[in-house]
């Protein structure tokens, strides 16, 4: 791709302003890899640009790219979005200032290209060439180009012929020798969901490493660490190599189990000899992974575990002397930060502890645009309908939903790859599409990590399958689905959410059935759980597992927790003869209304015994909201029958009004039962030798089928 800008003349570029200098700024997800820089239409007049023009874009040093308007969203900001790619050819950082000014570039006839150490296997000349084509470069810039797939390959420009200021174009012949090892390649564009905690990372790690002299104006220290937590897979490392990509300091990543050694004292050394090294290549970034394998609390040790106390103190002992070790932030990730020494999460250690939680929808989509930038996705895929069907998937499970998507595609192609060459061919390629079916194929192999021990399988029922009850629908989703999905209205009206809601009534009523049609409806994370399982024959397990529960609901808010038979769990105190149940239920009310709010979430239970429940249980500020359901009416009746035969082919003869007369004062499941019996009526009728005529249910099979259903429930 050569633009027409290309060839406009030298004196065209002459006339125009030299340089211009604007504030750097975050890329679009989408425009990664791509080497486009968007600048405001006003800027692209000042300079005398248009669209598609390549522009030399210089902070330390310089690089090349090609020119595209803002979004409205970003205009008049004076800022210049490219991305982490770009951002480390130019030598510059997010909200730095770099000048841009247009250049001429000619058509590459050869590139060498470098991979990369940590971009995997080399791709065929031939499709990196389809790949680069229109990409502007010079020697010395790294490129990056995303195939098929989700990983990305980066390499850099060795030598181009003819030298300076090239472009790919498809005639370039490109040749890949060697590889190099050029550190990290992770960037804040492959970061997706997770805006808010990065600009808090940034803040602790990137401003006193870069200007130490702002802290030293102010007349204060600078913090010194930095702790992340949250479940596994929500990107707690990524973070950590994006901003030391970023920052472009010295990194030091270590592994916590890394460090333990057999031999006395070897472990110890391993850590000085990491922060030894910190401080020879300040300013330095020392990221500790798995923080936990090395500094667990030392006051749930064993006499026998002397080794993990030392290395606790060794490291307690290095944080102390950071303020002799110059510029140098130390970071540590872990999936269970209340196992760690208290010692070390003291200000002063880690000054900052930040939360990196499971995505929410919004989150979910940002990760999927970065997993599918390399996929040529079919027209039926849309990644805003995936990412509400993803709910308790991180970053990781993510990535793996993607990459299970496109096998399911290449299994297609399985017939035309030459399996003794190893290589797919080109055009074939350029017809393969990952199609909706893929990502439901994958969606059947990848779950959600975040709710892996508590998940459930939600399946596609929603309101309209259930028949009636339009009050109680219309109350349920009121105080169940609106506080999550309108709560900045709540917040501007004043009002508090229902804190739990209380499903009760007879037997068959549709209590279970208005959850699961709940957890179809709501735009948030949803956990069932049944009452009777959280009992255990072990003292204090039951507790345990309920604090477990609401654990979880907060590590993937916002979502709703549905108990079902919560009578099971916590029944009426006093008498004294299950101590068990008396410590449930005293949990269970610590849970809903003790010191730690429950924010963003929602607890929906149902029972059929609501006299048996604990009344502390059932006043306002825990269960606010009790939803009695009510045998159906006669109109509710009929919307219930039709329902249960929307599937089924029903003769002439059969009327449902007149069925939903005759069944006063049943329930939703008598009612299923109902059209079930009528349904193998007809199938025996059809199954006798003699049987003749479509296979229809009848009227009659109905009229049969009340009296089986009337006898089943009186016995």
């Amino acid at each position: 791709m050569n633009s027409a800008a290309d060839t406009r003349s030298g004196a065209a570029l002459a006339a125009a302003p030299r340089h211009h200098a604007l504030r750097v700024a975050e890329a679009m997800t989408r425009d990664t890899g791509r080497g486009v820089a968007r600048l405001d239409p006003r800027d692209m007049r000042a300079l005398g640009l248009e669209i598609g023009d390549v522009v030399e874009v210089a902070g330390k040093r310089s690089a090349l790219c090609r020119v595209l308007p803002t979004h409205a969203a970003q205009r008049g900001q004076r800022l210049i979005q490219i991305d982490g790619i770009l951002r480390a050819n130019a030598g510059t950082g997010l909200d730095q200032h770099v000048t841009v000014r247009r250049v001429i570039t000619r058509p590459a006839r050869s590139v060498v290209l470098a991979a990369v150490e940590s971009s995997g296997r080399s791709l065929p000349p031939r499709y990196l060439s389809k790949l680069l084509d229109g990409l502007p470069v010079r020697q010395g810039n790294r490129v990056r180009v995303t195939p098929f797939g989700t990983q990305p390959h980066t390499f850099v420009v060795q030598q181009t012929e003819p030298p300076g200021q090239v472009s790919f174009d498809k005639t370039t012949q490109i040749r890949c020798e060697g590889r190099v090892m050029a550190g990290s390649a992770v960037t804040y564009e492959d970061i997706g969901g997770l805006q808010k905690e990065v600009r808090r990372v940034r803040e602790i790690i990137e401003l006193p490493l870069k200007h130490p002299e702002v802290f030293e104006h102010l007349g204060i220290d600078p913090p010194k660490g930095v702790l992340l937590y949250g479940p596994p897979g929500t990107g707690k490392t990524l973070i950590a190599r994006a901003v030391a990509h970023e920052a472009g300091v010295h990194f030091i990543h270590l592994n916590g189990p890394e460090i333990i050694d057999k031999a006395y004292g070897a472990s110890e050394a391993h850590l000085r000899k990491a922060f030894d090294e910190a401080k020879q290549n300040a300013p330095a970034f020392v990221f500790i992974d798995e923080i936990d394998a090395i500094a667990p609390s030392r006051a749930e040790m064993s006499s026998d575990r002397q080794l993990e106390r030392r290395v606790v103190a060794q490291l307690l002992a290095l944080m102390d002397g950071l303020n002799t070790r110059g510029q140098v932030i130390v970071a540590a990730a872990t999936n269970i930060p209340n196992s760690l020494d208290p010692a070390l999460r003291r200000p002063g250690r880690f000054d900052r502890e930040t939360e990196i939680g499971v995505p929410d929808r919004e989150g979910r989509q940002e990760i999927l645009e970065i997993h599918t930038r390399g996929m040529p996705l079919g027209k039926g895929v849309t990644l805003g309908r995936l990412a509400g069907l993803t709910h308790g998937f991180v970053g990781a499970d993510l990535a793996a939903l993607a990459r299970e998507a496109a096998m399911s595609a290449v299994r297609r192609l399985m017939p035309d790859i030459d399996l003794d060459e190893g290589l797919v061919p080109v055009d074939k390629l350029g017809d393969l599409r990952v199609e909706w079916a893929d990502f439901e194929d994958a969606l059947n192999e990848v779950g959600p990590s975040a709710l892996r021990e508590i998940a459930v399988e939600v399946s596609e029922t929603g309101w309209r399958d259930v028949g009636g009850l339009d009050e109680v629908k219309r109350a349920l989703h009121e105080a169940a689905v609106l506080p999550l999905t309108h709560r900045p209205l709540f917040d501007r009206m004043g009002v508090r959410p229902p804190r739990g809601i209380l499903l009760h009534g007879g037997p068959g009523r549709g209590k279970t059935l208005l959850a699961r049609a709940l957890a179809g409806e709501c735009d948030a994370n949803f956990i069932a759980v049944q009452g009777p399982q959280f009992v255990s024959m072990w003292v204090g397990e039951s507790e345990r597992a309920l604090r477990e529960l609401f654990r979880k609901a907060k590590q993937t808010r916002p979502c709703v927790v549905f108990i079902d038979e919560i009578d099971a769990l916590a029944p009426r105190r006093g008498s004294g003869e299950d101590p068990v149940s008396e410590r449930m239920v005293a949990q269970l009310l610590v849970a809903l209304d003790g010191m730690e709010q429950l924010q963003d979430i929602t607890v929906v239970a149902a029972t059929n015994r609501v006299d048996r429940l604990d009344p502390a249980l059932i006043r306002p500020g825990r269960f606010d909201c009790l939803i009695e359901l009510p045998l159906p009416d006669r109109a509710q009746r009929e919307a219930i029958l039709r329902i249960h035969t929307r599937s089924m082919p029903l003769a002439d003869s059969v009327s449902l009004p007149a069925v939903a007369a005759k069944t006063a004062e049943w329930s939703g499941a008598a009612l299923a039962a109902l059209c079930r019996n009528a349904a193998m009526l007809a199938v025996r009728r059809r199954l006798e030798p003699d049987a003749a005529g479509p296979a229809l249910v009848t009227g009659a099979d109905f009229d049969g089928a009340v009296g089986v259903t009337h006898r089943e429930a009186v016995s």
